[in-house]
């Protein structure tokens, strides 16, 4: 292992979480913000937009329970560059696809495959983290990524204008191999040598899906995702939507204040992580400490439905900062939670199943999401709820946690 390494294994496993991180929002995020030149160029409709939507919904929720397993069966060192490799090929095919029946298939490969995003970041996060640390680790890894995601709604626009939806998912897909190699040229050194607390080699690992199903921490934090992942992904693909609707933004205009949101979700993460940190510093137990600070962010999100009684896109925007923020803190300490209370061999599989079901969570309001504003009921039934969901996710948690091991 190069000298440099041997105290900076956590700093170079965290550039490769906040690139693929990166990676995996920006080839998720270029069909919500292309949405007007694909619906002009494939005669796309709003219930159509919802339904592509929610099919990739679909297809994620039933990659990761799959993705999960794989990623503690063969370990992160092998699953990790296949994950990115196979869903950055998948975003490229968007640029060579012409009907609509094609552009599903093509979300479909992209939803399978970049459902080993999660459960491969939470197993590292796990691995070469302690517990007083993961919660942070997991804040600063949005803070670091902030960057590129706030370039995501600024560049995706002009390139778009400039060269046309087709070479912009291209050229999105293609940024992957780069990732692919990185990883392979440094891996080794990252994950060797293996000790007590990093990952056994694959062929030692045995991860038992019925063990992990039986186990009650499981269901509370698969619980916590439904509820909890709605808003993420309704905001996902529908909040440009949402600022051209409400506030007349055109495609040129949407890229500055979604970048500004981005920025201020991450910081979200990092409050988050570093509130629940706090906490344990002062001998609070993890669970405890991770609920109370889920709690205060559940709270911030009820200032979604807001967002509609203003007519200032600005001020409308501070509140959708506020709220996303609320969610990355939120989304932080339920992620911490699940590896404080799980065996670290069987970590991303517990997240994997978790995460399937908040995609089915996901895949539900998104499909609705487009039936009601194809049938004219607009927006205010849809933040209405899922204003609520973080109250929802947390009485869901506190009914089944207390009963589950507490974890160190």
């Amino acid at each position: 292992m190069p000298p440099w390494f041997r105290g900076n294994r956590q700093a170079a496993i965290m550039v490769f979480l906040v690139a693929a991180g990166f990676l995996n929002s920006a080839d998720r995020q270029l069909i919500s913000l292309m949405k007007p030149l694909l619906q002009a160029d494939l005669g796309w409709s709003d219930y159509t937009y919802g339904q592509m939507a929610s099919v990739f919904q679909m297809a994620a929720a039933f990659g990761l329970i799959g993705a999960g397993w794989f990623v503690d069966r063969v370990g992160l060192r092998t699953a990790f560059p296949i994950g990115v490799g196979t869903w950055s090929l998948a975003a490229m095919a968007h640029g060579v696809v012409h009907t609509v029946g094609q552009f599903t298939g093509v979300r479909i490969w992209l939803g399978a495959t970049e459902a080993i995003g999660t459960p491969a970041t939470i197993k590292a996060i796990a691995t070469f983290f302690p517990a007083s640390g993961r919660a942070l680790a997991l804040g600063a890894m949005n803070v670091y990524g902030s960057i590129g995601a706030m370039l995501i709604p600024i560049l995706v626009p002009i390139l778009a204008l400039a060269f046309g939806w087709r070479v912009t998912f291209l050229i999105a897909g293609g940024l992957g191999s780069i990732w692919v190699v990185g990883w392979m040229l440094c891996s080794r050194w990252i994950m060797e040598p293996v000790t007590a607390e990093a990952e056994t080699p694959a062929a030692e690992t045995r991860v038992s899906v019925r063990a992990v199903l039986a186990d009650r921490a499981t269901w509370a934090v698969a619980g916590g995702k439904v509820f909890s992942d709605q808003m993420y992904w309704f905001l996902v693909f529908w909040m440009p939507d949402l600022l051209r609707r409400e506030f007349g933004l055109g495609l040129s205009e949407v890229g500055m204040p979604l970048a500004v949101i981005a920025g201020m979700t991450a910081l979200g993460g990092l409050a988050g992580g570093l509130a629940s940190s706090r906490l344990l510093a002062r001998g609070m137990v993890p669970t405890k400490a991770r609920r109370l600070t889920m709690l205060v962010c559940a709270l911030f999100a009820l200032a979604l439905p807001a967002v509609l009684h203003t007519s200032s896109v600005w001020i409308a925007v501070s509140l959708l900062c506020l709220v996303m923020a609320a969610h990355q803190g939120f989304s932080v300490n339920l992620f911490a939670l699940t590896a404080d209370i799980t065996p670290l061999p069987r970590v991303a599989t517990t997240i994997g199943v978790a995460a399937f079901f908040g995609n089915l969570g996901g895949m539900f309001v998104l499909q609705a999401s487009g039936w009601m504003l194809q049938n004219n009921y607009g927006y205010g039934p849809l933040l209405a709820f899922l204003a609520v969901s973080y109250l929802l996710a947390l009485a869901w948690i506190q009914a089944w946690l207390p009963r589950v091991r507490t974890g160190s």
